[in-house]
């Protein structure tokens, strides 16, 4: 990043901070993508609250922005492994963050299954969580009981934006991947499984690049919807992949499990827009198909009379080219740190958050005069 694009955007959230501080002695565990624009967001953070350690998502590292975190903050490996072990995890806790006021920044709901014992063992405070994407907020909406408040920006307007050039960075990153191997997309069939924001811009930017689209949503209303654009839609998995070249999974859950395989066609090309644990049961294939790379970012499965092929192992595809959104990915960083802000206050009761209406067009000025002057 050059310089005056460094300084402009460390004044951006200078002014984010400033209008949303967090209150002394609050320490945040920050788990977060560490691509190129992320340091700028970290020194917010650290601007705002300690930061008692980083956590970066294993598939989204870029190596150089790495080595910068680490000469300036403590970071810790990242594994849904951690988090599902109730006792590992609150030694870690303990270990990082000891009768502290603490506020977990999550991607992906990593500390949904140890909420329970973290509130209520820990030596400290866990103030609540702030919870960046769809797949992590149904994780802690399906918990039987929330010990904390937890904030989401999933669902905020501010995310819109980035969520429609998510959608545009996904077929860019899954075409370019074909095309490496000497093969092309246009004027063949694809099937984006999921119809919410993100599915949505994957299913229009795959249609305005020539392809014929099949759309599967297991909400009715989605379908509809789909229905309404002009897309075919599928009334389940095996139909929408039937007769697809392309399938996109954008369902911010677990889309296709062990069964499902079997209905892909020969030779399709399969991807992801999120963690491969959370959208494809992958790991239930083995023993069942041999698994063979066949170049960077691209995976042979194959089984007696039947093979496909995965890109980037089933993880976000767009990470393999550094999932560029531009400047749209501080709307959500600033509504992070004012979320952090808000928990930091100890007031929110226990349960599902959103934040407030007033705070985001604040948030939307600020970026508008910084970003669009």
């Amino acid at each position: 990043m050059e310089s005056p694009e460094k300084a402009r955007l460390d004044t951006f959230f200078r002014q984010i901070t400033t209008r949303f501080p967090a209150r002394d002695h609050v320490t945040t565990l920050v788990i977060t993508h560490l691509l190129p624009e992320r340091p700028a967001f970290l020194r917010a953070m650290a601007s705002t609250a300690t930061v008692g350690a980083i956590l970066p998502k294993p598939r989204s590292v870029d190596m150089p922005t790495l080595e910068a975190v680490r000469r300036a903050f403590v970071v810790h490996d990242l594994s849904r492994e951690l988090f599902a072990d109730s006792t590992r995890a609150l030694e870690f806790l303990e270990a990082t963050a000891e009768d502290r006021n603490v506020v977990l920044v999550d991607i992906g709901g990593y500390f949904a299954p140890c909420l329970d014992t973290l509130v209520e063992k820990f030596s400290g405070r866990v103030l609540g969580v702030v919870e960046d994407t769809e797949n992590g907020y149904q994780r802690y909406a399906a918990l039987e009981r929330l010990p904390c408040p937890i904030v989401s920006v999933a669902r905020s307007p501010l995310k819109d934006c980035e969520d429609h050039l998510v959608g545009r960075s996904i077929v860019f990153s899954a075409d370019a991947l074909v095309r490496a191997r000497g093969d092309i997309l246009t004027s063949r069939n694809a099937c984006v499984i999921g119809f919410g924001k993100i599915g949505r811009a994957i299913a229009r930017t795959l249609r305005a690049q020539d392809l014929r689209v099949t759309v599967h949503d297991t909400d009715p209303v989605r379908s509809v919807q789909a229905h309404s654009e002009g897309f075919r839609t599928a009334t389940s998995t095996t139909e929408a992949l039937r007769d697809a070249d392309l399938v996109l999974c954008a369902t911010g859950n677990l889309a296709l499990r062990q069964g499902d395989f079997a209905a892909l066609r020969n030779g399709a090309y399969l991807a992801s827009v999120t963690s491969s644990e959370d959208e494809l049961e992958l790991g239930s294939l083995s023993g069942l198909y041999q698994r063979t790379p066949v170049g960077r970012h691209l995976t042979r499965y194959e089984t007696t009379g039947h093979y496909f092929y995965v890109l980037a192992d089933g993880g976000a595809v767009n990470f393999v080219h550094g999932a560029a959104v531009g400047t749209y990915i501080h709307l959500v960083q600033a509504e992070i740190l004012a979320a952090t802000s808000a928990l930091s206050q100890g007031r929110l009761q226990p349960g599902l958050h959103d934040m407030p209406t007033t705070d985001r067009q604040a948030i939307a000025r600020i970026w508008l005069d910084h970003f669009d002057r």
